[in-house]
């Protein structure tokens, strides 16, 4: 519970069990756990939240997170500094941390937690008898998932001015960011959308990414290098890192379509590449923003780490690309166009 709580830094007991013991029946494990954790001052549950229940009704689910030792535990178990770790999300419990529980919905959706059959532990047994508890069948098989859970991070610092530690005016912070080199994923920046914020404020966040990409800084050996390849391993491929925009809200294929438009067009200068011929090559694209990949109606599989009332989200994907700037020349050395040969005719008789 402590690392799940170090990376989402809140959420509520269903979510927690989503994301570490998806096997189990219901949520009550977690809770129990919760309050073992709060007795010895490691969390605490300072507000909660509602979702609909079976019959359409409200159901309120407390809001677990991390007091300040909790912090410190949790960033042992994942064995991060703890001035890594962001706070412990108290006033975001407080206000009902909307965004941040579409994070963690976010974050698991990614990692698809393979559910395993588990046992209810015997709370009492009669003597002479053992009490017989039939195993809980495991659920049907998600898809394949990307990465672990101590691999994300949330709420991290994209400095386009200052530093990492001390973000300047116009930076801005990932929703959450995944590194999982297992599954070819060097890095991952993750944005959720709520629907809170108009198309222009969320195309105005792809412009920021792309100035924190093109900052540079010099490593070890006084090279210039890409400021977000000093923490993240670059993959070598060219271009930027992923952006992935996940847009949580239920609001129909159609809606759902037109935002991804808007916020598509709105940013279309900062994605879109522009094409350049050399000898090389037919053409190439000039480094931006990567190329703009829409995958739209996806959402958690069935199964039961997925929440009650959890509705299909559309994912605006940011994909790196390989282009070049167009000022650095040619990779190779230009060669003259080949010409097609030419045809002897055959003399003539005489």
């Amino acid at each position: 519970m402590l690392l799940a709580l170090g990376v989402v830094k809140v959420a509520t007991a269903a979510q927690l069990r989503a994301l570490v013991l998806p096997g189990t029946v219901d949520a009550q494990t977690v809770r129990n756990a919760c309050k073992d954790l709060k007795g010895a001052g490691l969390v605490e549950s300072v507000g909660s939240t509602s979702r609909p229940g079976k019959a359409g009704q409200p159901v309120t689910e407390q809001l677990w997170n991390l007091t300040t030792a909790g912090l410190a535990a949790a960033a042992t178990e994942l064995d991060r500094p703890v001035r890594e770790m962001g706070g412990t999300a108290r006033d975001a419990a407080k206000a009902g941390a909307a965004h941040a529980l579409k994070v963690t919905d976010t974050i698991d959706a990614f990692r698809q937690s393979e559910p395993l059959p588990t046992k209810r532990v015997a709370r009492t047994q009669q003597p002479g008898a053992a009490a017989a508890v039939p195993a809980q069948p495991a659920a049907g098989t998600r898809p394949p998932g990307l990465g672990k859970l101590r691999g994300w991070m949330t709420e991290v610092a994209l400095p386009v001015v200052g530093t990492f530690t001390a973000p300047g005016r116009g930076s801005l912070r990932a929703d959450a960011v995944l590194t999982a080199p297992e599954d070819g994923v060097p890095v991952l920046f993750v944005e959720v959308d709520n629907h809170t914020e108009p198309p222009a404020a969320v195309a105005d966040k792809i412009a920021r990414y792309r100035k924190f990409f093109q900052r540079s800084a010099k490593d070890h050996l006084g090279r210039d290098v890409p400021l977000w390849s000093t923490l993240w391993e670059d993959s070598g491929l060219g271009g930027f890192p992923s952006v992935a925009l996940v847009f949580t809200k239920p609001v129909g294929p159609r809606v759902m379509q037109e935002r991804i438009g808007e916020v598509g067009r709105l940013s279309q200068e900062h994605w879109q590449g522009r094409w350049h011929t050399d000898y090389t090559s037919p053409g190439r694209q000039a480094r931006r923003l990567p190329r703009l990949r829409r995958r739209a109606r996806a959402r958690h599989h069935p199964g039961p780490a997925r929440r009650q009332g959890t509705a299909r989200a559309g994912v605006m994907a940011l994909r790196p690309q390989c282009g070049r700037d167009p000022g650095a020349g040619p990779r190779h050395p230009r060669r003259p166009p080949r010409l097609p040969p030419t045809r002897r005719r055959a003399p003539r008789r005489p």
